[in-house]
């Protein structure tokens, strides 16, 4: 059991314990894995952190420095990226879920344009990808490869049409909704309104298909994601999600829908936030932010930038540690239950409040997951699967799907709202 969940069954307050260290050689193994077989990540937040934190000024940002030391900082730069031994990531195109409409869509062309200057910025380390492919051929000249991910289906304002011109600027996936049902498909956040996916979500899922974009299921009701695998004939993703069994919270996954995915050649990337890994965390953070309101103070800073009476509160009630091994939990479980063929990283890293497990704040400390999971047996050939293989096989097929649905003629449909 957590010790400091002891400590607050007795009463007590525990002292903050070290963070582990990693054993030097399966940190070293960890290294050569992911020297040949760099990590493609499914989801990072980064563009909205440049548009929030620096007014979407891409050139005031130096990515080829320490960003965790700025006065706003980051958890992701060029640096730390390739310490970590990224060699892919799907960039979050997100925008908040209360943004519907035109604006939805002008915002969405905004985030894609941060993401294309920030590349345009740094050629000696990043280069636009829009298949499996182009990754290969972008890592092997030891560049990083970036993707393009929308994060919710509000952001094509209903609209097919909308949906094929982000493809055509090289979008590679949409995650069907975000945090708020839509008309057309169902949050796991908020209330029911499409029971699942009506017509129109089902002609989405058929539209992204036919153009050769992933199907993200994170964010979804369950109906929702069972109404997509079901439909879609490409495998799906799930860009940023955990595990249900070891942490009850309605954006993580279930075994039946787990395996499910796995039935449908998909992949689910597993997320770093705290609060999608640990109940212990959760329940932490529960009294946390019960706190802060009653003393009118926002919960959304951690260490040194919580505000100085939540920081007091946070003193004397300790962190549950969540670490490199809880990560490990979770990708444990779902290749349990789906396979060790269908699992991969979606850290979520600059999209979870600057916090994250012990020594996975930042992107370079994906290491550390892969030498825990080298204590607990995993073989090479399976540690080069969770970094890249199967993100790079569910593209495969879904380029595969398309060329094969080459001959169907765009649909013109438009949802209701």
């Amino acid at each position: 059991m957590n010790i400091a969940l002891i400590s607050l069954l007795l009463g007590q307050a525990a002292a903050p314990a070290a963070p582990p260290i990693a054993d030097p050689a399966a940190l070293a193994r960890a290294d050569r894995v992911l020297a040949a077989a760099p990590i493609i990540d499914g989801h990072n937040d980064l563009p909205w952190e440049i548009r929030e934190k620096f007014a979407a000024k891409v050139e005031s940002v130096d990515l080829t420095r320490d960003t965790s030391t700025l006065p706003l900082p980051l958890q992701t730069d060029i640096p730390r990226l390739r310490k970590g031994h990224v060699g892919g990531q799907f960039w979050s195109v997100y925008i908040p879920a209360e943004v519907t409409g035109p604006r939805a869509v002008e915002m969405t062309l905004e985030e894609i344009d941060i993401v294309r200057r920030f590349v345009a910025a740094n050629p000696g380390a990043f280069e636009m990808a829009t298949t499996a492919a182009d990754i290969r051929r972008i890592q092997k000249a030891g560049r990083i490869a970036s993707l393009l991910g929308v994060e919710g289906g509000h952001q094509i304002d209903g609209r097919l049409s909308i949906l094929r011109q982000y493809k055509a600027l090289g979008v590679g996936y949409m995650t069907l909704t975000h945090s708020k049902s839509l008309e057309w498909a169902d949050s796991s956040t908020d209330a029911p309104r499409a029971n699942g996916l009506n017509d129109f979500g089902l002609q989405v899922v058929a539209e992204m298909n036919r153009l050769g974009m992933i199907v993200d299921v994170s964010h979804v009701a369950d109906s929702t994601m069972a109404a997509a695998i079901r439909a879609s004939k490409a495998p799906v993703m799930a860009s940023h999600s955990s595990a249900l069994a070891l942490d009850d919270r309605p954006r993580n996954i279930s075994d039946a829908l787990l395996a499910a995915i796995a039935a449908n050649g998909g992949v689910v990337m597993v997320n770093f936030y705290p609060a999608f890994l640990s109940p212990q965390w959760n329940a932490w953070d529960r009294e946390r932010g019960a706190f802060a309101r009653s003393v009118g103070v926002p919960s959304d800073g951690y260490g040194d930038k919580a505000p100085v009476v939540l920081a007091a509160w946070d003193k004397d009630h300790p962190e549950p540690r969540v670490t490199a091994a809880t990560v490990a939990d979770h990708i444990d479980h779902i290749a349990r239950v789906a396979g060790k063929d269908h699992v991969g990283i979606g850290a979520d890293l600059d999209g979870i409040g600057g916090t994250g497990p012990e020594g996975l704040k930042g992107v370079d400390g994906y290491p550390l997951v892969f030498a825990e999971l080298i204590r607990r047996g995993w073989s090479d050939a399976d540690l080069a699967k969770l970094a890249q293989g199967n993100i790079l096989r569910v593209m495969e097929r879904v380029e595969a799907v398309a060329k094969g649905m080459a001959g169907q003629p765009p649909v013109d449909a438009t949802a209701r709202e």
